[in-house]
């Protein structure tokens, strides 16, 4: 089954994760295309997707192969190896790409330092120059220069069927496979880079949010609301994030501003309010205080 998709792999030197991109005209892309594990490697394997290939250069690449011998063995025992179009990039940032004779136009790759993009049946040949240069030219967290990417294959003319899933896979710099830094999958959506970006900016809210509650257990509670207020920034509609950063913020001293978090959990769902009345001060120091504010007894 042909599958018009475009992807980027990449490492990042600096936090030494490592991680995966792709959209696509496809349900369900991301379960299919994209592979990656800490300390070892990420993959892209797509246009004949044969989903295989990502467990299996990942498994070579853990076993010391380069990622140039870890591909160039498996396209050579592949009989539709000229439909496969496969990005690979190693834990040391050595790169394998192969965009076989037989993809859909437009079709093809281009790697950088620390990186691959490629893609296949593109409405304009554009797409996988213009999500290196976004690469290239972008800072900040591994996730969002890879989305970065992808937005901006989008913006060159991206799938020609138009667009239906993406997936964001960032994997961290630790021994255990099954730690994940970002794991997103948009798997049918009209704008599902729309909703990847959404899904980003509420995977690091709740990141803040959990970071938060560490610093709440150790008694750091001006540090805890710091990253409790910063959590509700990034998610200003959510009722669990306003619900927490209130509780701390009021902890903080900050009363009214902490209230009225906690109000907008109790007005958006009843349940909100019954949890309040089960805190104790050891869970939530703050939560006789709110009580008391808002005239709900135990």
């Amino acid at each position: 089954m042909r599958r018009g998709t475009y992807s980027i792999v990449a490492g990042d030197a600096s936090s030494g994760e490592l991680g995966v991109a792709v959209q696509s005209h496809w349900f369900s892309v991301g379960s299919i295309v994209s592979s990656a594990r800490p300390e070892v490697g990420a993959v892209a394997s797509q246009s004949v997707v044969e989903p295989a290939y990502g467990r299996r250069l990942l498994d070579r690449l853990e076993a010391g192969e380069s990622p140039e011998k870890a591909l160039s063995a498996l396209l050579a025992e592949d009989g539709s190896a000229r439909f496969r179009q496969v990005g690979v990039i190693d834990s040391n940032g050595a790169l394998a790409v192969h965009t076989g004779a037989g993809c859909i136009a437009h079709a093809g790759d281009v790697s950088g330092d620390g990186f691959s993009a490629q893609a296949n049946m593109m409405a304009t040949p554009d797409v996988w120059p213009a999500m290196a240069a976004a690469f290239e030219g972008s800072d900040g967290p591994l996730a969002g220069r890879l989305l970065a990417a992808l937005l901006a294959g989008e913006e060159a003319g991206g799938d020609l069927r138009g667009r239906q899933s993406a997936a964001l896979l960032v994997v961290p710099p630790a021994s255990q496979p099954w730690w994940r830094t970002v794991d997103l999958r948009v798997e049918d959506d009209p704008d599902p880079l729309g909703e990847l970006q959404r899904l980003l900016a509420l995977h690091e809210a709740y990141a803040l949010a959990g970071e938060a509650d560490e610093l709440m257990g150790e008694g750091r509670h001006r540090e805890a609301a710091a990253r409790y207020r910063r959590a509700g920034e990034l998610a200003p509609g959510n009722e669990e994030l306003a619900f927490w950063s209130g509780l701390a913020l009021v902890q903080e001293g900050d009363l009214r501003a902490g209230l009225e978090q906690v109000r907008r959990a109790l007005e958006a769902h009843p349940g909100w309010s019954e949890l309040l009345l089960r805190l104790d001060s050891e869970i939530a120091p703050a939560a006789e205080a709110v009580r008391a504010e808002l005239g709900i007894s135990r």
